[in-house]
């Protein structure tokens, strides 16, 4: 039935945005607004609350607990488990935004400081760091966290909807339980689709950077039938194969593209900015991550930091319960601090070397960036490119490494939508792999078709809503029943000393050496 209904939203969601694209936008953004000036402070809040909350629980005693058990052994190696992490978490995103948005907060600051002034240059890195530090990362954690104690502590289906378990009971298994999946799976389509768009865009505008190729739709629709082919023929192969290479391939590729940007650009002022940056984040966290704009009704907030957030709400669900399977035997805070500050760390180096690069070249070195900004934002990077040495080098790295996250991200999505739609816990059959392949590209192409990706944004903060509040709900589920886990356990070490006690004295009274 889950797979039934979201399949048939998702065709009337496609449909409308190819057959009526104008009246799909406008309609999408009447909706847009509504939602984000009568609950765009929910979204700050329950983020914030949500990066609160797992602070709480790593440092915690509850931090101590093990998913799968006391006896469970993780499944990957710390490395391999961080590559899959960072790359079905973030990807194409660091990639498309990570010259852009800088440069774009420089243009456009936030709370009203002068464009194109060093305040700005300032606050753009300071909220670029927020965009995509700790907060997505908590997102993902809580949601993955969650998911993974259930299934694998409480023997759970591994559906969203058995989060509330503890909240709503028996109607887990009835139709609220069956809408809450329907939401998870269509949000999740809707935001890897998005995400897809992006990158084939990207691709497209590296290949004509290099090539005679034209960065036009038919080029990103190839772009995109490429990848359907790769990622159906990792997903075919399985976690352990697939998708765990193409995950590794990422995190060195991404490495290389990263260091050659350092290193070739302007490196002392990328970690002058990456030191500055930090600290301007750690000073202003909280008040970033609570300001609205009541007074001055200005839309920064809105068109940035909330879409931002409700865009990792609309993730959440797919990389959350990727994130749960391949996190088998970590203990809590292990999982909690892999997921939450290790991969933040590197987004925080990674905006520094790109954006310190682009905001050096713009401040310093006279170079005309922002005309790139204006034909579009997937331009940034590769009008940054040709102001280094070895460019073209550069380039193929960057389209390489768009396409290795464009293949991981299509690939762990379909593995995650074929068993979020399933009766099942198990891996899902290969039919039902292929089935929301073919819909991922299906959804990304008609909307490229029709223009339409800027309505879906508008559709993902609609969506990311029911789950904004389904998360606070998740927050109260998951801490009873740590709770009642870390008790059961004390209780069981209790007995365990008490029973090994007795023995002893036993043995000492029978005047046997203890061992």
């Amino acid at each position: 039935m889950v797979f039934r209904i979201s399949v048939a939203l998702l065709a009337i969601l496609v449909l409308a945005g190819v057959l009526a694209p104008e009246a799909f936008g406008t309609f999408s953004a009447h909706v847009q607004a509504m939602t984000l000036s009568g609950a765009g402070w929910l979204y700050l809040v329950i983020v914030f609350g949500v990066l609160a909350f797992l602070a709480y629980v790593a440092f915690g005693r509850l931090g101590t607990l093990r998913i799968g058990g006391a006896e469970a052994e993780p499944e990957f190696s710390r490395a391999s488990w961080f590559a899959m992490l960072f790359s079905a978490g973030m990807g194409i995103g660091l990639v498309f935004w990570g010259a852009a948005e800088p440069l774009s907060h420089f243009q456009r600051p936030p709370e009203g400081l002068p464009p194109e002034s060093n305040e700005a240059a300032r606050a753009a890195m300071r909220y670029v760091f927020f965009h995509w530090g700790l907060h997505p990362w908590a997102i993902y954690a809580l949601m993955g966290l969650a998911l993974a104690w259930f299934q694998f502590n409480r023997q759970a289906r591994g559906k969203v909807s058995d989060l509330l378990t503890p909240l709503i009971g028996r109607h887990v298994h009835g139709p609220l339980g069956q809408l809450i999946d329907v939401l998870a799976v269509v949000a999740t389509a809707i935001g890897v689709a998005t995400t897809l768009g992006f990158g084939a865009t990207q691709i497209t505008a590296g290949l004509g950077h290099v090539t005679p190729i034209a960065p036009t739709l038919a080029t990103q629709l190839v772009v995109i039938a490429v990848a359907f082919v790769l990622y159906m023929a990792s997903s075919a192969t399985g976690l352990q194969r697939g998708i765990k290479w193409l995950s590794n391939l990422n995190l060195c590729i991404a490495a290389l593209l990263l260091a050659l940007v350092i290193v070739l650009g302007p490196t002392a002022f990328i970690f002058e900015t990456l030191t500055t940056s930090l600290g301007d984040y750690l000073n202003f966290l909280p008040a970033m991550s609570l300001r609205m704009t009541p007074f001055s009704q200005r839309a920064w907030v809105g068109d940035w930091t909330i879409f931002y957030w409700a865009w990792w709400i609309a993730w959440a669900p797919f990389v959350g319960s990727f994130f749960a399977r391949i996190s088998f035997g970590r203990t809590v805070r292990e999982f909690i601090l892999g997921v939450v500050f290790a991969p933040a760390l590197v987004s925080f180096v990674w905006f520094a070397g790109f954006g310190g690069t682009v905001l050096h070249a713009e401040m310093f070195d006279h170079a005309d960036l922002l005309s790139a900004l204006a034909r579009g934002y997937e331009n940034v990077l590769f009008a940054m490119t040709d102001l280094l040495p070895f460019s073209t080098v550069l380039v193929w790295t960057a389209v390489l490494l768009l396409m290795s996250f464009f293949v991981t991200s299509a690939d762990s999505a379909t593995l995650v939508l074929a068993s979020m739609s399933s009766d099942s816990s198990d891996d899902p059959p290969l039919s039902r792999r292929v089935v929301w392949g073919v819909l991922q590209a299906a959804i990304a192409v008609a909307l490229l078709v029709a223009g339409g990706l800027e309505a879906l944004q508008a559709v993902v903060i609609v969506a990311a809503l029911p789950f904004a509040l389904l998360m606070a709900l998740v927050m109260v589920s998951l801490y009873r029943v740590l709770s009642a886990d870390l008790l059961a356990w004390d209780i069981e070490a209790r007995e365990l000393y008490r029973a090994e006690k007795r023995w002893l004295d036993r043995e000492k009274q029978a005047g046997n050496e203890a061992p």
